[in-house]
């Protein structure tokens, strides 16, 4: 089969990203916020994936907790743990939050299949109009995460779906800032963008795991499992409900654990199977068979990779 990429972008990418890129100071108010949410009758919920997160669920929660108060505007949130075995779920109920093991949600669906499995099986039990998904693995978590990526919901009618971006700073095991991180973001996921999505160019982020959106737009577009739902949930995104519907928020620096660069191959097949496939092209086996070049030497190494598509949510949390 043959491959057309996408057609040039269009003047309309870069009128979107000068009209719908924000920085997140800008809804720095939380009174406001919180007054606009109850104007509109909303309500909202923020959704952490975990696994093994002991070291910073804690201070994520903690982060977010002025936004708990009496006219709150947070009004649920939700850990969805993969089994940790390092006392997240612990750490999470004791900060409060609402915690549900990942298996126990939709079991009918079978064994949980990666992030984005969880990330979708939290609309069985995240209630708000708003849904709000965040990383817990940051230490830079700040409540500005979350106030920057409700903004543009609350006060622009016209948006629905909100991406994160931000500078991460790739650091060194003494903290010396080495390089910029994201790299499957700017290796894979960009250039494919530019190739078949050149209208989703402007996302500074596009892998980012910090996203906000409609509760009736998450459940009408299906999920990627593991590493392919944030690249997958962009386009369907996209598809859904068009560009003017998107907007992105700077969020300023956000710093997580990075992984070695061979450990990043299978995100990167992952990412690269998911666009493919929404481009038109199924191709790419589950099992990725590459050559590992390390100080011993290079050996093959076949690693399955499962890219499986959810379906629409339909039930109710």
């Amino acid at each position: 089969m043959t491959l057309t990429p996408a057609r040039t972008p269009r003047p309309a990418t870069e009128e979107w990203f000068a009209a719908r890129s924000y920085r997140h100071d800008r809804f720095s108010d939380v009174a406001a916020l919180a007054a606009r949410k109850r104007e509109l009758g909303l309500t909202t919920s923020l959704v952490l994936p975990c696994r093994e997160v002991a070291a910073t669920v804690g201070s994520v929660l903690g982060a977010v907790e002025p936004l708990r108060g009496p006219d709150p505007l947070l009004d649920q949130v939700v850990v969805v743990d993969a089994g940790s075995r390092d006392g997240t779920a612990d750490i999470a109920r004791g900060r409060g939050a609402e915690v549900h093991d990942e298996a126990a949600l939709v079991p009918e669906a079978g064994p949980v299949l990666g992030k984005g499995d969880a990330m979708w099986r939290a609309l069985s039990v995240a209630h708000g109009d708003i849904v709000l998904y965040a990383d817990a693995d940051s230490p830079s978590f700040r409540a500005h995460f979350v106030t920057g990526m409700l903004g543009p919901l609350l006060l622009d009618a016209g948006v629905q779906f909100v991406k994160a971006t931000y500078n991460r700073p790739f650091t060194a095991p003494d903290g010396t800032v080495v390089d910029d991180a994201g790299r499957v973001t700017e290796l894979t996921a960009k250039p494919l963008l530019a190739m078949f999505f050149p209208e989703l160019c402007g996302f500074g982020q596009p892998l980012a795991g910090e996203l906000a959106a409609r509760r009736d737009l998450l459940c009408s577009i299906p999920y990627f499992t593991g590493y392919a739902v944030e690249i997958g949930m962009l386009v369907d995104v996209f598809a859904r409900v068009g560009l003017g519907a998107m907007a992105q928020v700077d969020l300023g620096s956000r710093v997580n654990r990075s992984q070695r660069l061979l450990a990043l191959n299978s995100m990167s097949y992952a990412v690269a199977r998911a666009l493919l496939s929404r481009a038109g092209h199924a191709g790419g086996a589950e099992s990725y068979l590459h050559a590992a070049n390390e100080p011993g030497g290079v050996r093959l190494e076949r690693r399955r990779v499962p890219v499986v598509e959810r379906p629409p949510y339909g039930g109710s949390p």
